[in-house]
C-alpha cells in the first residue's frame, strides 16, 4: 500500500455504513490500509452531514484514535485549490475534491480511496492522473 492514504467522503460513508452499497469494499480496503487515513476538512463536513449523528460517532472515533487525521491546510494551498475548482468548474469538483487532488500533488507516494468516479476525470499537476482504489476497478 502506498505510503500516504487519502479518504473522501464516499469511502468514509462506505466504511462505516453497513447499508452503504460499497461497505463491503470499503472494509476490505480499511483492512490492508495503512494508518493514519489523511483527509481534509471539506471530507470531514461532508462526512459528518451524510453520515448524521449515528455515524458521527464512530468517525468521532477514528478522529480520536487517530486513525484518521486532517493532514492539510488549505491556507497553504488556496491558490492551486482555487484553480483547481476553477478548472473543473464543469463537472463540478467539491472543495472536498479540490483539496484531495492537491493533496495527492504534495504527498510523496498517496493513495486515494474513493467510490466517487469523479477521481477519474480529474487531474495531478495538470496531466497525472489520480492514484486511486475504487470499487469499480476491484
Amino acid at each position: 500500500m502506498a505510503a500516504n492514504v487519502l479518504v473522501d467522503t464516499s469511502f468514509l460513508v462506505a466504511f462505516l455504513n453497513r447499508r452503504d452499497s460499497d461497505h463491503h469494499w470499503a472494509t476490505s480496503q480499511a483492512a490492508k490500509s495503512r494508518f493514519p487515513w489523511k483527509t481534509c476538512e471539506p471530507v470531514l463536513s461532508e462526512a459528518f452531514y451524510v453520515l448524521g449523528p449515528p455515524g458521527a460517532r464512530q468517525l468521532i472515533d477514528l478522529l480520536n484514535t487517530r486513525a484518521l487525521i486532517c493532514a492539510f491546510q488549505i491556507g497553504e494551498s488556496m491558490k492551486e485549490v482555487l484553480d483547481l475548482l476553477e478548472k473543473y468548474a464543469d463537472v463540478p469538483m467539491s472543495l472536498a475534491d479540490a483539496c484531495l487532488v492537491r493533496m495527492t500533488e504534495a504527498m510523496p507516494d498517496p493513495v486515494l480511496l474513493t467510490t466517487d468516479s469523479d477521481f477519474r476525470i480529474y487531474r495531478r499537476n495538470n496531466r497525472q492522473t489520480i492514484p486511486c482504489l475504487s470499487p469499480r476497478e476491484a
